[in-house]
């Protein structure tokens, strides 16, 4: 009767989690919406997505037919329908120690390899990983709110380090040793970046690395966009480093190979010393990924680590016979080592294509600057000259009303950490990007200040 009579009174004893309703309240995909709301239905044009980070739908970023054909066949074998290892079936783990280690000076093993749901959950991981109380994580403004997100659930503070638009979007190295004290973990890194579209020089982040060390903290390097660039500048892995910090990197095949649904990706630990070992960080990963669920089986592999080619295939599809089933292994080793070299570099190129019209543009809209040509990803930051501007108040004023008048999508900066600023997504048809900016130069001059 007690518990009948606090119900009728309203007295319920649960409640929402605070906590994760703050984290989620800024995501980017929530801002995103947002904006979308403003969109007119009575404009007949097609919206142009400028400020999304998935090319997928667009044709000059299909996936190489390869790696379909790897996830064709795992699935039609039916060896893969059971659940995985909480860390990764050991053969997919070899393959992405093997992919990584091309770049590297040493090789990696499966065991310093996690597979994850994409590379979300390996942002999730290793954040709750470090979140003892007290501690605080430097990040960079701007960079990928999903981090601070993360962070605010777990209860880890969190520092915000400058990246320096006028010298390529660099650290500025001053401002991470200012920021860190006797409770400071580990600091992110995003290389080639998100949102900037820079792409790290060797040196710059080699002196990233001895600040950490100095420190006493680890570096977290977010690779997502490895190996997407298309300046002067090549992709550096930070695990070349390893030696003087450790280092973990978080990556996944999402960016590269067009496939961000296919959601597999990876934690690797960088650490020739053994220091993440002794330190407990690896047992604390395990820990984490042992509570939490398993990427896709079929994207992995099966347990023997044989390889095999996958079937050829005529214009329609063939399921594979059944004394072939044996051979089919699952598709990330597939995926990983033998995705046709001109697949890349189409994908380069056309990324280079768009980012020079993006950047080229820019350059015809007075209220809009962008101070470093992207080099690298799939998106610039643009600033807001709002002064040029009449009846705009803010980045969020800006894009509101842009979607509304012209039908394009921008992402403002307050959302990646920089208030009045824009990021734009070059990762689109070269013919919707030229289309987006020409309606972006039009709404500016409708609403450009009289003299």
């Amino acid at each position: 009767m007690e518990n009948e009579g606090s119900a009728a009174a309203g007295k319920w004893r649960f409640a929402g989690n605070e906590r994760l309703t703050l984290a989620g309240a800024v995501t980017v995909r929530g801002v995103l919406d947002t904006i979308k709301g403003n969109l007119n239905g009575n404009d007949a044009r097609p919206v142009i997505p400028l400020g999304h980070g998935d090319p997928s739908d667009f044709p000059s970023f299909r996936t190489s037919s390869f790696a379909e054909d790897a996830v064709r066949a795992a699935v039609s074998s039916a060896k893969f329908n059971g659940y995985s290892s909480t860390i990764g079936i050991p053969a997919a783990r070899s393959a992405v120690a093997e992919h990584l280690s091309k770049d590297l000076p040493y090789k990696l093993s499966p065991d310093d390899v996690f597979l994850t749901i994409g590379c979300t959950q390996a942002l999730e991981a290793i954040v709750t990983v470090l979140a003892r109380p007290g501690a605080n994580l430097l990040l960079p403004s701007p960079g990928f709110p999903y981090y601070e997100a993360r962070a605010g659930f777990s209860g880890l503070e969190v520092r915000h380090f400058d990246l320096i638009p006028e010298q390529d979007w660099e650290v500025d190295l001053a401002s991470v040793e200012a920021l860190a004290d006797e409770n400071t973990v580990a600091m992110v890194i995003i290389n080639p970046g998100n949102p900037c579209g820079n792409v790290f020089k060797y040196e710059h982040l080699k002196k990233v690395v001895e600040t950490a060390r100095k420190l006493g903290i680890l570096v977290i390097s977010d690779e997502v966009y490895d190996h997407l660039t298309f300046g002067s500048n090549p992709f550096v892995p930070m695990g070349i480093f390893a030696s003087i910090t450790p280092i973990i990197t978080v990556g996944s095949i999402s960016k590269r190979w067009i496939v961000p649904g296919w959601r597999l990706g990876w934690i690797v630990t960088n650490d020739p010393d053994g220091i993440l070992t002794k330190q407990g960080i690896v047992d604390s990963i395990k820990g984490f990924l042992n509570i939490s669920s398993d990427p896709a089986t079929f994207m992995q592999s099966n347990s023997d680590g044989s390889f095999s080619q996958v079937y050829e295939r005529d214009a329609e599809l063939e399921f594979p016979k059944e004394s072939e089933q044996d051979e089919i292994e699952g598709a990330v080793p597939q995926i990983l080592e033998n995705t046709p070299p001109d697949f890349f570099q189409k994908i380069v190129s056309t990324l280079k294509e768009t980012a020079d019209i993006c950047y080229e543009r820019s350059k015809e809209i007075p209220c809009i600057t962008c101070p470093s040509k992207p080099e690298g990803s799939m998106f610039v930051m643009m600033k807001l000259n709002l002064s040029l501007l009449e009846g705009i108040n803010d980045d969020l004023d800006f894009c509101c009303k842009l979607a509304k008048e012209e039908s394009v999508i921008v992402l403002p900066g307050f959302a990646v950490g920089r208030r009045n600023w824009l990021r734009v997504t070059f990762a689109i048809e070269p013919s919707s990007l030229d289309d987006g900016f020409l309606r972006i130069k039009a709404f500016c001059q409708r609403h450009a200040k009289k003299p």
